[in-house]
């Protein structure tokens, strides 16, 4: 099983703290918040190589990153540097998923997650699951708050746990449950990436895919446990610290 962390963002809301520094490389309560996503993916044993996807003007960072991590940990890191310099050129999160299964001709199953999730607890249990399944999987959390949820991709989801309405930033949420950067795609379902891609679908947002996805095919879902925090504004960024440094 691989892993595909997206990190080619320029977080400009978080300026001026990531001119110099990707946002998935700040710290919370000491560690790089990339460290929170890796840390907990780890639980699950049958990851063996890591890709991360980033820009020009960070590439040189997350190699530095991977290669002390990699010091501490039995697994294989590969950066891959999309080319782009600033939000003008950039491909956006599916396309550069889909230059990462194009480039690197991964052939396996494929967990795909944003780089500054903050996952406070360990997600072994979400790769036994979405290997019982064997089809897509969309992690979720329950934010707690409909004014919470306007912000993200609101979810309904059947009896048997799969998807069954996905509305991208309501301005009525009919729930607090939502869909979050952490994704699930089993070796047969990431040809439907280049017919995503080809078929001129947007790029950017890696839930978009999913809200292609799931009226084609199953996609089941997944609660994150614990606390899990999506870092968007310095505000959160300080709520985080907060919170993870009492952890």
């Amino acid at each position: 099983m691989k892993v595909l962390i997206l990190a080619a963002g320029y977080a400009t809301r978080l300026y001026p703290l990531t001119l110099t520094q990707p946002k998935p490389l700040l710290p919370v309560a000491g560690k790089p918040m990339i460290d929170y996503v890796m840390d907990n993916l780890a639980a699950i044993p049958e990851v063996d190589q890591v890709y991360v996807v980033t820009n020009a003007k960070f590439a040189g960072h997350f190699q530095k990153w991977a290669d002390g991590y990699a010091a501490k940990a039995p697994l294989k890191f590969t950066i891959i540097n999309d080319g782009s310099t600033d939000d003008s050129n950039k491909l956006g999160a599916i396309g550069d998923l889909h230059l990462v299964l194009t480039k690197e001709k991964i052939d396996d199953d494929l967990i795909v997650v944003a780089g500054d999730n903050l996952f406070s607890e360990k997600l072994g249990e979400f790769g036994k699951y979405c290997q019982s399944k064997n089809a897509p999987v969309l992690g979720l959390y329950d934010v707690g708050s409909l004014e919470q949820a306007k912000k993200y991709g609101v979810v309904s989801v059947d009896s048997e746990e799969r998807l069954a309405k996905f509305e991208e930033k309501p301005q009525q949420p009919e729930s607090t449950l939502i869909g979050i950067a952490l994704y699930y795609y089993p070796k047969a379902t990431l040809p439907l990436v280049d017919k995503y891609i080809k078929d001129g679908n947007n790029p950017d947002q890696p839930g978009r895919l999913v809200q292609w996805l799931y009226p084609q095919q199953p996609v089941y879902t997944w609660t994150v446990p614990g606390i899990w925090y999506d870092i968007g504004s310095k505000e959160t960024l300080e709520e985080a610290n907060r919170i993870f440094a009492k952890r």
